[in-house]
């Protein structure tokens, strides 16, 4: 019954996911849960460099927290550096370079970064879709390495951290798409049968959602939330599912508007009212 999940998904995603489905949410928000001055805080956002990562990190900037962009390429995260200190006048922007895929290099940063800097929130956003089953240089299938080992290493790297501050959170960007999965601990990595990238990632977004209901559980001093950004036009989804974009470019959220559930999560005091370990389409819990 895996198509007709699938379908469901789709029409739903057609009415609430895009651009329209945001604007008629938008029209309960209430604009003063993220017009805050987090000056003093510290932020961390990887995948900084294009698409979500990039529009939240802007945003957070622009309410005065320091922001850390952790990006794999450096050429376009020096870019994005730029045009975020130049956007928002904020310059305690500071840029680290780590590929989300590589355990050894994750936990290398981590160390490092736990030495000189103090954290108040994680925001989990890189991500990949491969099309194709590719393995990285240490034999791991790269859509799970970068979107949930990657993701385990760093916000397990990182929690003793922020266990160290108050008010500490951990975002993670997942997607609408785990609701067409059941978590399969079986085949964690695809290796087996038919490999579907869509399905892939959606399958890791499902881990994701699972993953911090339990850091929720054993972490009680730290806010997780998880999240579905909506349908948005990033470079990620023009490279990733062309075909989709193609049909859906004239609906797509923009970016900020993708990034809108991020920002309230991460600076919103009415985000930790709500209990630890949510998953989040738009500004409420699913």
């Amino acid at each position: 019954m895996s198509w007709y999940r699938n379908a469901v998904w789709f029409v739903k995603g057609l009415r609430e996911y895009t651009r329209s489905g945001y604007e008629s949410a938008s029209k309960h928000f209430d604009p003063a849960d993220v017009e805050v001055n987090v000056a003093g805080r510290s932020f961390l956002v990887t995948g900084a460099n294009s698409g979500l990562g990039k529009a939240a990190a802007t945003e957070i900037a622009r309410r005065g927290g320091t922001v850390h962009l952790v990006c794999r390429n450096k050429e376009r995260a020096e870019a994005a550096k730029g045009e975020i200190v130049t956007e928002t006048g904020n310059r305690n922007i500071f840029l680290h370079i780590v590929d989300i895929s590589n355990p050894k290099e994750i936990w290398k940063f981590a160390e490092n970064f736990k030495n000189e800097h103090k954290l108040h929130v994680l925001i989990n956003n890189a991500g990949c879709m491969v099309n194709s089953r590719e393995l990285t240089e240490d034999g791991l299938e790269k859509n799970f390495a970068t979107n949930t080992l990657g993701t385990y290493i760093l916000t397990t790297a990182l929690l003793p951290l922020l266990e160290k501050e108050a008010d500490a959170r951990v975002i993670t960007v997942s997607s609408g798409g785990m609701l067409v999965q059941k978590l399969n601990i079986s085949d964690l990595q695809s290796g087996n049968g038919t490999f579907d990238g869509v399905m892939v990632y959606a399958q890791n977004k499902r881990q994701q959602v699972v993953l911090t209901e339990q850091w929720a559980k054993a972490h009680r001093n730290i806010h997780f939330s998880v999240m579905h950004p909506g349908w948005a036009d990033t470079p990620a989804v023009r490279s990733s599912m062309p075909d989709f974009y193609q049909r859906m470019k004239n609906t797509l959220r923009t970016e900020a508007q993708g990034a809108d559930t991020i920002v309230w999560l991460a600076v919103s005091s009415e985000a930790t009212k709500l209990p630890s370990g949510l998953f989040f389409q738009g500004k409420g819990a699913v």
